[in-house]
């Protein structure tokens, strides 16, 4: 808990997880169980806002690629700030974790200096839930020592503010971008072109953890062209290494399981 004095309302900054309503927290739960105002994104499991009172004032903010939706970050802060000086229990949902390519850091800082409580409510992220959905564990003894998560929004125009291609093409271990639809080809590009290997195994996973979760695997120089047949749109991520090999195996036995569970 973070901020001003009491009377000051109170913001909580909550993760609603990788898409599946039932991986939200337990504690998002009862901050929206008590919320008087939610502020929320276009990815989060709309379902999640019938847990809200009814009385509840909503907020739709969720923004799509290639526009801004219903206002720019500034004045997503600037709605929290206001709405949280108001004396208001606030909670602001968004998808996956606050802090993993959310933009809950800038929120956190507007909201702090504004001298407005808050907390930070972490959630589970689409970065290793995705993937684990279709069977594929980011990290795997033997096979992947570590991971690396990254934007696919790093095309900017500014060389400054994008990635060291260099850098994440070397990484021994798994690359996962986030966000890597609309930016793919040039994502792919940068990797082959820095020395990641064409025939490195490499999959999509499009809206992990639901139902209506789709997984397109090849190899990283044939990903694209695989993703543009299926006609994949967002919202993706992208993994890349050779833990995306053990799909095969245990992504069968996951969906088999799966569908006994539901029987």
């Amino acid at each position: 808990m973070i901020g001003g004095p009491p009377g000051t309302g109170f913001v909580s900054l909550v993760g609603a997880g990788p898409g599946n309503p039932e991986l939200i927290t337990l504690r998002a739960l009862e901050r929206l169980r008590e919320a008087e105002a939610v502020v929320y994104d276009r990815l989060i499991p709309m379902e999640l806002l019938d847990h809200c009172p009814p009385f509840v004032e909503r907020y739709d903010v969720g923004k799509s690629p290639g526009r801004h939706g219903h206002g720019s970050q500034e004045a997503i802060n600037d709605l929290l700030v206001e709405l949280g000086r108001s004396g208001r229990r606030v909670v602001r949902l968004k998808g996956g974790d606050p802090f993993v390519f959310g933009r809950g850091g800038e929120e956190a800082l507007a909201l702090a200096r504004a001298d407005v409580r808050f907390e930070v409510v972490p959630g589970v992220s689409s970065a290793v839930a995705a993937p684990a959905a279709a069977g594929i564990p980011v990290t795997h003894r033997g096979v992947a020592a570590s991971v690396t998560i990254a934007t696919g929004h790093g095309r900017t125009g500014a060389p400054e503010a994008d990635h060291d291609w260099d850098a994440l093409a070397k990484m021994r271990g798994t690359l996962v971008f986030l966000m890597a639809v609309e930016n793919l080809e040039y994502i792919v590009e940068q990797l082959l072109n820095h020395g990641r290997r064409a025939a490195e195994p490499a999959a999509l996973v499009r809206w992990g953890t639901t139902e209506q979760q789709t997984t397109l695997t090849s190899r990283l120089g044939e990903i694209v062209s695989v993703a543009r047949a299926a006609a994949l749109a967002p919202p993706a991520v992208i993994v890349v290494g050779d833990v995306v090999g053990l799909a095969a195996e245990i992504g069968v036995q996951q969906a088999v399981a799966h569908r006994l569970a539901a029987m």
